[in-house]
C-alpha cells in the first residue's frame, strides 16, 4: 500500500522523450471542436505544463444533462481506482509498466498507477491506482487526475475533481453492433432471473440524445442506435442510461462502427468452424496446456478476456501466438462480470466464429471414444459438422463435468493439470456448452454454462460416453486457496461472505475463510480416472532418460 511520497522525483532522458511523444498524441483531439462546441467540456485530456521535465493529464468532466459525468475513473473493490483515457490514433502498444504514470488524488496524496492495458474495441488506456489509506474514509470520494513524474503543482490538490463513479451502479462498457447499441451496466438487474422492464429505461448521448433501450437482461442493455447524422457528433463521448429520471453515472464512451470497431481483431483466411473463450485472472501456468490440448482437438482460434491479471500471462499468450496458435487477449478490467463478459465475448465474435466453446482453464473437452481414433487432431469439429448438416435446428450442446480433487497433490503438478490430477467424485457436477453463435438469443441471457437461444433452436446434451468436461477444480490448497480472492461469476457471493452456504458454487466442507481443512489432499476422490491422463500422454508426452516430459513444460 502506498502512502505519500515525495514530490521531487528526477526525470531520466528517456522520459522526456515518452512524455513528448505521448503529449503530441494526446493532444490531437484537443484540436478537433465537439458537438456541444469549441469550450464546452469533453471527453478529451488537457495537458498542462508543470515544469521543463513533466507533464500533467487531467481528466475532463463532460457536462451532460446539467451534471458533471465522473466519466474517467471509476472505484473498484479492494480500494481500487479505475483510470481510462481515449487516444484517437491508432497504436498496437499498451503503455509500459515504467511508464512513470501516478494517480493525484485528494490533499496532495499519490499513488503510483500500473498499466492495465488497451481495452477493445478502440483505443481506450486504462490504468490502477490504489486510493491511499488516508483518503477511504473520506466522503466522497473525489477523482484522481493522472500525472507524469515531476514535481506536483499545488493546484493538484484535487479538491475540485468530480465526483468517483462507484463499482455498484454505473455503465461500464459498450459495444457498436451493425444493429444497435450494447450497454454493460451494474446495479440495475441486481438479482438473477429479475430485470428492470426496458420500456422505463432510455439511452442517453452525448448533448441530450436519446433513444430507445431494445432489451434488458442481465447487465446487457441493447440501445436503439442514434441518427447517422449525429453519430459522427457524439463519437468517443459518455453514454449512459436513464433509469426513471435517474442519469447513471458512466464511464461507457459511444463508438459508432468503425474500420478499427467493426472488423475481428485477426484476419482469417476462412471462418473458422470452432472457437474458444474464456475468462482469466492470473493463470499464466494454465494456458500452454489448455491451448495446446483444445488447438489439437479442433479450436482453431482463442479469445481470453483478462481480468487485470498481474501473473505473466500476457507473456505466455504472446508467446503461444509467435508459435502460431490464434490468441485474441482483451483487457476486460470489470470485477465479477462473468456473465456479462462471455455476452461481450458471443456478440463481438458473430461473424469471426460459427462456434463458440465457453469453459475455464481448469476445465477440459474430451470424449472416451477418442482412445481408438488413429489420427486424433481436430477430433471435435465432426460433432459440429454433423450438427450443422443436420436439419434438427440444435443451437447449442452441452457437455457434462466431472469435478476432479486433489489427487494427493500438494503444488502445482509440474507437468499440468491432466497427468496431475486422476481421482474425481462420481457425480455429475452441472455442464459447459458449445454454441453456435448465431442461434443465441438477442438479449444474450447467460448462466456461464449456456446461453438462451433464439426461437426455433434447441439444445442438446450429450452423455458421459459421448463426452466430458474434466474439470481439475480441487486441486492442490495452494492453487486452490486463490478461489477465495473474489469469485468471478456476477450472481455469486464471494466465499469469503456468509451467505448461500449451501450454493453448488460452494465447495463442501469449507466455511468462508482460506484455511486449509485436514486431509484436503485426499479429498473429493471417489474414481480414479485416469483416461484424459493416458490419452494426453499419448498426444503430448516425449520419452527420455529420466521419464517422459509433456509438450508445454517449461
Amino acid at each position: 500500500m502506498a502512502g505519500i511520497m515525495s514530490r521531487k522525483i528526477k526525470t531520466p532522458l528517456f522520459m522526456v522523450l515518452f512524455a513528448s511523444t505521448l503529449a503530441f498524441i494526446l493532444y490531437i483531439p484537443l484540436l478537433k471542436s465537439s458537438f456541444l462546441g469549441q469550450n464546452e467540456p469533453g471527453n478529451l485530456i488537457v495537458i498542462r505544463g508543470t515544469g521543463e521535465q513533466s507533464l500533467v493529464f487531467e481528466f475532463q468532466g463532460q457536462e451532460e444533462l446539467g451534471r458533471k459525468a465522473p466519466e474517467t475513473a471509476l472505484l473498484l473493490p479492494e480500494w481500487e481506482v479505475l483510470v481510462l483515457f481515449t487516444l484517437e490514433t491508432s497504436t498496437e502498444n499498451n503503455l509500459p509498466r515504467d511508464s512513470g504514470l501516478s494517480c493525484m488524488f485528494q490533499d496532495g496524496l499519490w499513488t503510483p498507477a500500473r498499466p492495465a492495458g488497451k481495452l477493445f474495441p478502440g483505443y481506450r488506456i486504462a490504468v490502477r491506482c490504489s486510493v491511499p489509506a488516508k483518503l477511504r474514509r473520506i466522503r466522497p470520494f473525489k477523482q484522481p487526475k493522472l500525472v507524469l513524474s515531476g514535481e506536483f503543482p499545488d493546484d493538484l490538490s484535487g479538491q475540485d475533481s468530480p465526483e468517483l463513479a462507484r463499482w455498484n451502479f454505473v455503465v461500464y462498457d459498450t459495444l457498436t453492433t451493425k444493429e444497435d447499441v450494447m450497454l454493460f451496466a451494474k446495479g440495475i438487474n441486481s438479482r438473477q432471473g429479475v430485470n428492470f422492464p426496458a420500456r422505463e429505461l432510455a439511452c442517453v448521448f452525448s448533448g441530450g440524445v436519446r433513444t430507445r433501450v431494445l432489451s434488458s437482461s442481465q447487465e446487457v442493455f441493447r440501445c436503439q442506435k442514434p441518427r447517422r447524422d449525429i453519430s459522427p457528433q457524439i463519437s468517443g463521448e459518455i453514454v449512459t442510461l436513464d433509469i426513471g429520471g435517474r442519469i447513471i453515472p458512466s464511464v461507457a464512451i459511444y463508438q459508432p462502427l468503425s474500420p478499427q470497431t467493426s472488423l475481428p481483431t485477426k484476419q482469417f483466411t476462412g471462418k473458422p468452424l470452432l472457437c474458444a473463450c474464456t475468462m482469466v485472472f492470473n493463470a499464466g501456468k494454465f494456458l500452454k496446456e489448455w491451448v495446446m490440448y483444445h488447438s489439437f482437438i479442433g479450436v482453431e482460434h482463442f479469445y481470453f478476456y483478462d481480468n487485470l491479471s498481474d501473473d505473466n500471462t500476457h507473456n505466455v499468450l504472446m508467446e503461444l501466438e509467435n508459435q502460431g496458435y490464434g490468441i485474441t487477449r482483451r483487457v476486460w478490467p470489470w470485477p465479477k462480470t462473468q456473465e456479462a463478459g462471455f455476452s461481450h465475448c458471443a456478440q463481438s465474435t458473430m461473424d469471426s466464429c460459427e462456434w463458440m466453446l465457453f469453459t475455464d482453464v481448469d476445465e477440459f473437452v474430451f470424449s472416451p471414444k477418442w482412445g481408438n481414433l488413429q489420427d486424433p487432431r481436430n477430433a471435435l469439429q465432426p460433432l459440429l459438422k454433423q450438427t450443422q448438416d443436420n436439419s434438427s435446428r440444435i443451437g447449442q450442446i452441452s457437455i457434462n463435468c466431472l469435478d476432479f480433487g486433489p489427487s494427493n497433490q500438494t503444488t502445482h503438478p509440474l507437468k499440468g493439470l491432466m497427468q496431475g490430477y486422476d481421482c474425481r467424485g462420481r457425480r455429475i457436477q452441472r455442464h459447459k456448452s458449445v454454441v453456435q453463435l448465431k442461434a443465441i438469443a438477442p438479449s444474450l441471457f447467460t448462466k456461464v454454462h449456456h446461453f438462451e437461444l433464439k426461437p426455433g433452436f434447441k439444445s442438446k446434451k450429450l452423455g458421459l460416453s459421448e463426452f466430458v468436461v474434466n474439470h481439475y477444480k480441487y486441486q492442490a490448497w495452494s492453487e486452490f486457496k486463490t478461489k477465495f480472492r473474489r469469485r468471478v461469476s456476477t450472481y455469486v457471493v464471494d466465499w469469503t461472505t456468509n451467505k448461500n452456504l449451501r450454493s453448488k458454487d460452494r465447495t463442501p466442507g469449507l466455511d468462508n475463510s482460506a484455511i486449509e481443512p485436514e486431509g484436503w489432499a485426499q479429498s473429493f476422490c471417489e474414481v480414479r480416472d485416469r483416461r484424459l491422463q493416458i490419452l494426453s500422454k499419448r498426444w503430448f508426452g516425449e520419452e527420455s532418460k529420466t521419464g517422459y516430459s509433456m509438450a508445454w513444460e517449461e
